[in-house]
């Protein structure tokens, strides 16, 4: 079993920053791709950026150049520096992990962390 926990979130001012952080527990002996999506009122959820184990990232057109995703494999915790925030980035964030390979060397699919609120406001 894996559990995520984020943190981080809050609301700030437009042109604001927020740091968001994720820390995975559990039965883990390796993380494969870390994540993070979001999800604004009446809206779908999103994909915001990603990070293989190995330190690739990628990222959503409209955060590119503004997010910064990272990871700390020793921690098995995954950030999200975000920078020059609008209000349209107003969302639930959500901290993923596509698969991870457990203690006992089984590969354990799709986790999902609780969700932090981010509000900015104009």
């Amino acid at each position: 079993q894996v559990q995520l926990v984020e943190s981080g979130g809050g609301l700030v001012q437009a042109g604001g920053s927020l740091r968001l952080s994720c820390a995975a527990s559990g039965s883990i002996f390796s993380i494969n791709t870390m994540g993070w999506y979001r999800q604004a009122p009446g809206k779908q959820r999103e994909f915001v950026a990603t990070v293989t184990s190995g330190g690739s990232s990628n990222y959503a057109d409209s955060v590119k150049g503004r997010f910064t995703i990272s990871r700390d494999n020793a921690k098995n915790t995954v950030y999200l520096h975000m920078n020059s925030l609008k209000p349209e980035d107003t969302a639930v964030y959500y901290c993923n992990v596509d698969w991870v390979l457990s203690i006992t060397l089984r590969k354990v699919y799709d986790f999902w962390g609780q969700g932090t609120q981010v509000t900015v406001s104009s």
